[in-house]
């Protein structure tokens, strides 16, 4: 009955069948429940330099009822990491060391069959392809795909993998549905964890096959337990939602968890390349305003003005070629130019950075502790904070020099008090593990709350493991799971959101619909609110016009669901106007309401004045129609002329209302004085018999006198 059969050996086929039947059973039951939990070994080490490991007593430990009793024992005994910027650097010296059956006890195990010659070929040419995709700086997928392209002719199911959502998204290779679906299926069934991540995509979109929830939420969670960060990132966005399951906070917290730690421990001294999330509905109603892209034009004045010998210049172009973001790649080469330029007027920022790049390494520079020491003191001499937290890290973590903490804690003070976001950062994690001052979890909260304003990944990560296992604040489960949730999603596959943008401005929409539909099912509110927006504009044909606006809803919903006011007022509009169900007046006036109140949003206001004005879902009243509408007016500066016009009309109509009811109360005045009520019909014979005994009257009198 089992529809995916792996082909594994032992007890893991064994295992796999079993956990498929009784999956699959739950499924039909609509009792699904299901949480992985692995342990990383990077979580059962210490390190000695940093006391990173939180030991607390047994209450206060947070953990998973539904999680077996052996893992609950073991969260028992100790709590999550603090993470810092050595944690990242010992696990990359970890990884290249690599491990031996005498490192992990495994001296039971069979005999390793000797892989072919076509085997080892077909590893080194995924090596290379892999390297190429992997780099921090500079990346070439072209090339890489190419590498996969020849490793996947002798069977390489994991350069398979990369080639079968290369035909899935259209990147670097043509797009083909069906070719990418026979690849996830055939991988699958071997076990690859990409390829069953590819399976419950493609039916949790109903994109080539018929949508299936269920059959989804098993490809995910096969795909997770086979260690897949974005089948993980996936689960616990549907747990945390309650898509197809039901809604469990612990549950998304261990998924969320284990793709948090696995992104805080490739975050490097800099914190990362910037993502910049760009909303589509947002860029479209600011056309003129700044969307955070840097324009070409400006980037090249930039240019014109560093090489003239603009100093503050040359600092602003090296750091965002150090950086990234805005538009701009990665390019080190381009900022070591400029912060040499910058650095030889003595600019101190430009000292730091250089520090930066010498304590980091990068394809510019090799790392050199005592080069990177030299310029983060000549910046720190000139009371720069950036400067100050370098030297700070050079003194807490003994590079170049013996390790101090007192200096370091000094140097991180200096920078945290100008506002600095990794001296605020080192200044938490001193405190939390007591390193050079007592140990005071209230400051470190401080610390990581103020690093967190900022953006910092490690602030939000290490106060998410706070919030978890509630140590210096109250335990809070949802917390936790929104701070994971924050880190996991500034993983190396954000990428995909700015290369989704650049498409949609390229004109290739359905290759971003489809970037986007997979960030959407990973829980990123802007890529569901921007495929939302996609097929709410009718720009893709990927689907029929059927379907198109229920798709859109959804999307609309869950972003809504995530707190974007738009998308709230849009589910409002989609109820209004009957788009992808019934026209529901109740229900839009429902979606109006909680944007007006929860979010303040002043298109959501104006509806609800113009619903009370017409008495659509809402009982007609004038006065709060102009209450609304005054609401709406306050709310936002744009909003003030349609406000303007609509108090206008409402004035004509009120006031024509008054006239028409002033009027029906003189009818009726003239109607009681109608003489047919009193004479009866014939009142105007009456009338003139009247009035002619009054002129002979009066002609008789006139006559005796």
């Amino acid at each position: 009955m089992c529809f995916i059969k792996p082909k594994m050996a032992g007890v893991q086929k064994a295992f796999v069948i079993c956990f498929s039947f009784v999956l699959i059973k739950t499924v039909v039951c609509d009792q699904i429940n299901v949480q992985v939990e692995h342990t990383d070994p990077s979580d059962k080490q210490t390190d000695s330099n940093t006391d990173r490991v939180i030991q607390r007593d047994s209450e206060d430990v947070y953990y998973s009822s539904s999680i077996n009793q052996e893992e609950s024992d073991s969260n028992r005994k100790t709590d999550s990491y603090i993470k810092d910027f050595s944690k990242a650097q010992s696990a990359g010296t970890r990884q290249d060391e690599g491990t031996t059956d005498e490192d992990t006890g495994n001296e039971d195990n069979p005999e390793i069959v000797p892989k072919t010659e076509e085997e080892i070929l077909a590893q080194k040419l995924f090596e290379q392809g892999e390297l190429l995709i992997n780099s921090t700086y500079n990346k070439d997928y072209a090339g890489a795909y190419q590498y996969f392209e020849q490793a996947a002719m002798y069977n390489h199911s994991e350069a398979q993998a990369h080639l079968a959502f290369g035909y899935f998204l259209g990147d670097y290779l043509p797009q083909n549905i069906s070719r990418a679906r026979e690849m996830f299926e055939d991988l699958s069934q071997r076990g690859s964890p990409k390829g069953q991540l590819g399976m419950a995509l493609l039916y949790a979109t109903g994109i080539g096959v018929n949508s299936s929830q269920a059959r989804s939420l098993i490809y995910f969670t096969f795909s997770a337990l086979g260690g897949e960060p974005l089948a993980q990132m996936a689960l616990g966005f549907r747990y945390w939602s309650g898509i197809g399951v039901e809604t469990k906070c612990e549950t998304a917290l261990t998924y969320y968890r284990k793709v948090a730690s696995r992104v805080a421990d490739e975050v490097s001294l800099s914190g990362g390349p910037i993502i910049q999330r760009i909303r589509l509905q947002d860029e479209q109603e600011s056309q003129n305003q700044n969307t955070g892209l840097l324009d070409d034009d400006l980037l090249q004045y930039y240019h014109f003005l560093a090489d003239k010998g603009d100093v503050q210049a040359q600092v602003v172009v090296g750091q965002l070629y150090f950086q990234g973001g805005r538009g701009v790649n990665i390019n080190h080469e381009m900022a070591l130019h400029y912060f040499l330029m910058a650095a030889e007027s003595g600019n101190a920022n430009a000292l730091a950075y250089l520090g930066k790049m010498y304590a980091e390494g990068s394809p510019a520079v090799k790392a050199n502790n005592m080069t990177a020491f030299n310029y983060f003191k000549k910046s720190a001499d000139k009371n720069n904070p950036v400067g100050q937290s370098g030297l700070g890290t050079m003194y807490l973590y003994g590079k170049g020099v013996d390790k101090e903490y007192n200096k370091a804690f000094k140097y991180f003070s200096l920078a945290a008090d100008q506002g600095w976001v990794d001296g605020q950062l080192q200044l938490g994690i001193m405190y939390f593990n007591g390193m050079g001052v007592r140990r005071d979890y209230k400051m470190a909260v401080k610390y990581f709350n103020l690093a967190s304003q900022l953006g910092h990944v490690l602030a939000f990560f290490n106060l998410a493991q706070m919030h978890a296992t509630g140590t210096g604040v109250p335990q809070s489960c949802h917390t936790a799971v929104e701070l994971f949730k924050n880190v996991a999603e500034r993983g190396r596959w954000a990428d995909m959101v700015m290369a989704a943008h650049s498409l949609y401005k390229e004109g290739n929409v359905d290759s971003a619909v489809l970037k986007y539909i997979v960030l959407a099912e990973l829980g990123y509110e802007v890529a569901q609110s921007n495929v939302a927006y996609i097929l709410d504009q009718g720009e893709s044909f990927l689907f029929d016009s059927d379907g198109m606006y229920k798709r859109a809803l959804l999307q609309w919903s869950r972003a809504a669901a995530q707190g974007y006011p738009i998308a709230r007022v849009k589910i409002g509009d989609y109820h209004y106007y009957g788009r992808g169900t019934e026209v529901d007046y109740e229900m839009a006036a429902t979606h109006y309401r909680l944007a007006s109140e929860q979010q303040h949003n002043a298109q959501a206001m104006f509806n609800l004045g113009y619903m009370h004005e017409r008495g659509l879902g809402l009982k007609q009243d004038v006065h709060l129609a102009k209450r609304f509408y005054d609401m709406a007016a306050d709310t936002s500066v744009d909003a003030q002329v349609p406000v303007t016009l609509a108090l206008i009309k409402l004035g004509l109509v009120y006031g024509m209302d008054l006239f028409k009811k002033e009027i029906d109360g003189y009818q009726r005045m003239l109607y009681r004085l109608d003489p047919r009520l009193y004479v009866g019909p014939d009142w105007d014979l009456y009338l003139l018999t009247a009035l002619a005994m009054i002129l002979a009257l009066v002609v008789l009198w006139r006559r005796q006198r």
